[in-house]
This record gives structure tokens, C-alpha cells and sequence, in this order.
């Protein structure tokens, strides 16, 4: 984390056609977590393949601020794909869930 200011904001999905976004998953999982807060749990997921999508709102408006289309704010996804123009597609950000605990450390990435 560049710094402890604003929120992380998750978005964890298993459906490919609403990642990295959640806009119309009504199954997504969605949190703001204090950008302090380093570990972030989520518990009672049925197994599956899921994504996750993070954005580091250092300002606290709810959205990732960009300039001429390159992000402002640090953003991360599971399995920290490589990034080229725009986000990675969900098959590179899905990890497979089953009956054990599943860690993903997510590398938040700032490009300004």
C-alpha cells in the first residue's frame, strides 16, 4: 500500500461477464475495509472459481480515478496477473476454492 489514507474496496466474483466490476452480480461479495486494514477474511464462500478485484480509493468518492485512462489510485487483482491495457480477463484472476482456507496476497499496483 502506497499509504493508510481512504479505502480498499473488493469485489469478489465468480461469474467472468461482471469482473472485474460486480455491476450486476447479485452473488458478488463487495467490501470497504479501512485502507490500514491489511488482511481482509471472507468466510462461508461455497466452493468455486472466483476473482477478486481491489482498488485502493485513497480518496474515499467510491471509484477509481484515472487521468487520460491510466489509474491514479493503486488497484490489485488475485493471482496478480500482468497488466497490459485495461484489466486482466477473469481467467487470469481465478483461483479455485474448495473445502480448505484459501490465501491469495494481492499486489497493489500504482501507476502515477
Amino acid at each position: 500500500m502506497r499509504s493508510a489514507r481512504g479505502l480498499i474496496r473488493i469485489c469478489l466474483t465468480a461469474d467472468p461477464r461482471n469482473f472485474p466490476g460486480c455491476v450486476d452480480d447479485k452473488h458478488a461479495v463487495t467490501r470497504s475495509v479501512p485502507a490500514s486494514q491489511l488482511i481482509i477474511r471472507f468466510d462461508d464462500l461455497p466452493p468455486g472459481k472466483y476473482a477478486a478485484a481491489l482498488i485502493h480509493d485513497e480518496n474515499s468518492n467510491a471509484k477509481l480515478d484515472t487521468l487520460l485512462g491510466i489509474p491514479r489510485e493503486g488497484f490489485g487483482f488475485s493471482r496478480n496477473p500482468p497488466i497490459g491495457f485495461g484489466p486482466p480477463r477473469f481467467a487470469a484472476a481465478e483461483f479455485a476454492l474448495g473445502g480448505v482456507a484459501e490465501t491469495q496476497q494481492v499486489t497493489m499496483r500504482y501507476m502515477l
